[in-house]
């Protein structure tokens, strides 16, 4: 089972705006150029963003986009809900796992079984979650520099 980039993007992005935001809006243009992310592809997953309550955008001169509530109270599974058409990992099931072959379908229980665990995952991760690894992983290469450059 694979993600679509839609996802893998949005939580990527949401990172790095949750990591540069200090304290006021991050553009779509710097989130863009730090992840090397198309600037349409971001302003169409942004939209969706919005949308989905993740995200507030700011306009005018120093505008741009930041959290709708606190990075705790955001989940990854929530994340990519707002990104992704589904997260049930086979076609016949419809967005809460329920098919129309599940009297007959003995391979039903496996997939429903697949798709709530990966839900379970998804929602168990907060983007402050995240964004603390992110965090590590920084400090962790500045240290790696520092003790080369030595």
């Amino acid at each position: 089972m694979r993600l679509s980039t839609k996802a893998q993007y949005a939580v990527r992005a949401m990172v790095s705006l949750h990591l540069n935001t200090q304290g006021s809006p991050v553009s779509l243009k710097e989130i863009a150029s730090r992840e090397d992310i198309s600037l349409t592809y971001l302003e169409q997953l942004f939209v969706k963003l919005r949308r989905g309550g993740i995200v507030d955008s700011v306009r005018g001169p120093g505008g741009g986009y930041v959290l709708a509530r606190a990075a705790e109270e955001i989940r990854v599974d929530q994340i990519i809900d707002s990104v992704e058409e589904t997260l049930v990992p086979v076609s016949c099931m419809d967005a809460q796992g329920r098919c129309s072959c599940t009297d007959h379908c003995v391979t039903h229980s496996v997939w429903q079984g697949l798709g709530e665990r990966i839900r379970t995952f998804l929602a168990s991760m907060t983007l402050a979650d995240l964004t603390r690894e992110a965090k590590d992983k920084i400090l962790d290469r500045q240290r790696r520099l520092n003790e080369i450059s030595r």
